[in-house]
């Protein structure tokens, strides 16, 4: 998957990214926009990963769900 199709598909994605980080607000998702690089940055910040953790983290999220 490329960057185009996940922001293309955000707003489907938005659920599955609620449950797997719940601490994100709607907010965030507005902000994040199907980026995957402001996906990272707020993993990042609201769950106090490293860049490299939060980086793993959502690629291991897209990975699971073909994303």
């Amino acid at each position: 998957m490329n960057e185009h199709t996940l922001k293309g598909d955000w707003n489907q994605l938005k659920g599955s990214v609620k449950q797997k980080w719940a601490d994100l607000t709607d907010d965030d998702l507005t902000h994040i926009e199907g980026d995957r690089d402001k996906l990272v940055g707020r993993v990042q910040e609201r769950y106090g990963r490293s860049k490299e953790d939060a980086q793993r983290e959502v690629d291991d999220w897209r990975q699971s769900n073909n994303y």
